[in-house]
């Protein structure tokens, strides 16, 4: 075939789709079939190979003599005209292997007649053949990117998995699609990629579940915008996991790690002071004693006295009960709350300040709970707890599934044990 007729055949491959190709001669106007169409402008240039058969392979001498020989090229016309499910699949793993055998040396062109190939032979088969294609084609740097696309946006993660996590080929665009649309699982599966640009984070820190932010934190080859740690830092309030998986990274600015520290519990304090280096260590203590400090000065001792005067007063009339709370919540009075709290749940005020003060909602939720009060009001006071201490909305449905499982007895002991041990 001449060079004249190859042009004219290459540009009829993006033309219409279908089972055979078109090309325009000088007089007519005549059919030329897929197993022509690879064999003039593909085969024809592809260095000599060899390409296991059976009993036959195919070389560049066959190129010269194609009806001498079985051709998979044939087997390619047959399967994509009136193949089987199980024929395409069977000629799937033929072409993926003839295009692995020879992909360093495929110009562009070529790869793009393999796209055109497999966007063909993947309608329609089942899922186990995609997920080979997928691990087959994920990890090569030159790999068809129309039908990684399809792979990687395909609803199964053992077909998309691979792909998301390997594939050089996609573009921040192509992730981004995925990450907006596709189930935590997809999110996953990128949020494992050995690079990650902030555009890319940006939607897992925002869609990903905890498992996700998590992954995103720890993989230092994520890029993380400053909005994106600011998001992260928010989620960290309730997973100590994941604020110290963000205080490591040597890429957070300074004021959003100083922000971090004044929110994280003491434990993660520990951990990162242990994982740190000589120098971060020192620096993590000296931002600590400066956030200690000023929280210290904002904070200052309370004076609960007028509220427990007011508290005092309502409970000798009747009149301090679980909706007289709710009402200081709503009113910001944050005195009356806690002195409400300890006056429902009998315990001294210092200690009620004491748990309504700490890193955690846990032992506030066992003072609620020995006072007998409805979710709507728990979540009212550990909402007024102080700056820094009220979580999140992921927060409160961990706090309301814990408050669920927690039993009023069990609750009450653990007030009797507090009782007991400030009167000792």
């Amino acid at each position: 075939m001449t060079d004249r007729a190859n042009i004219t055949l290459c540009q009829a491959v993006a033309r219409p789709p279908g089972f055979g190709l078109q090309a325009l001669g000088a007089s007519s106007q005549f059919l030329i079939p897929v197993h022509l169409f690879l064999t003039a402008r593909f085969l024809s240039e592809l260095p000599i190979y060899r390409f296991a058969t059976g009993t036959a392979s195919i070389t560049s001498r066959w190129i010269s003599n194609m009806g001498a020989t079985p051709s998979l090229i044939g087997e390619l016309e047959e399967a994509l005209q009136r193949g089987s499910r199980q024929k395409r699949i069977e000629t799937l793993q033929r072409i993926t292997a003839l295009f692995l055998d020879g992909a360093g040396r495929y110009s562009d062109e070529h790869v793009d007649l393999f796209d055109n190939v497999f966007g063909l032979l993947i309608e329609e088969i089942e899922t186990k053949a995609r997920a080979e294609l997928s691990s087959h084609l994920a990890p090569v740097s030159n790999a068809p990117v129309n039908v990684l696309r399809r792979l990687a946006n395909d609803d199964d993660i053992t077909v998309a998995g691979p792909v998301l996590k390997l594939a050089p080929r996609l573009a921040d665009i192509d992730l981004i699609e995925v990450a907006e649309n596709k189930s935590q699982a997809h999110l996953r599966a990128i949020s494992a990629r050995r690079s990650l640009g902030e555009p890319v984070t940006d939607v897992l820190v925002r869609r990903g579940d905890r498992e996700v932010a998590r992954r995103v934190a720890g993989n230092r080859g994520a890029c993380i915008s400053e909005q994106g740690f600011s998001n992260l830092i928010q989620r960290a309030e309730d997973d100590g996991i994941l604020a110290e998986k963000v205080g490591m990274r040597p890429d957070i600015p300074a004021p959003l790690f100083r922000d971090l520290l004044s929110k994280a519990t003491a434990v993660v304090h520990r951990r990162l002071l242990a994982a740190a280096t000589p120098e971060m260590r020192a620096e993590i203590c000296q931002v600590l004693t400066k956030v200690s400090k000023e929280v210290g000065a904002r904070v200052g001792p309370r004076d609960y006295r007028a509220a427990q005067r007011l508290v005092l007063g309502l409970n000798r009339t009747g009149r301090m009960t679980e909706a007289t709370l709710a009402g200081f919540c709503s009113e910001g009075k944050y005195e009356e709350t806690v002195a409400g709290l300890a006056a429902l749940a009998r315990v001294p005020i210092n200690v009620a300040d004491r748990l309504m003060s700490g890193d955690r909602p846990d032992p506030v939720l066992i003072l609620c709970k020995a006072a007998g009060l409805g979710w709507p009001t728990v979540k009212a006071v550990i909402t007024a707890r102080p700056e820094g201490g009220g979580p999140s909305s992921q927060g409160l449905d961990i706090a309301f599934t814990n408050y669920g499982r927690l039993s009023a007895s069990t609750a009450q002991r653990v007030v009797r044990f507090w009782q007991v041990r400030q009167s000792s």
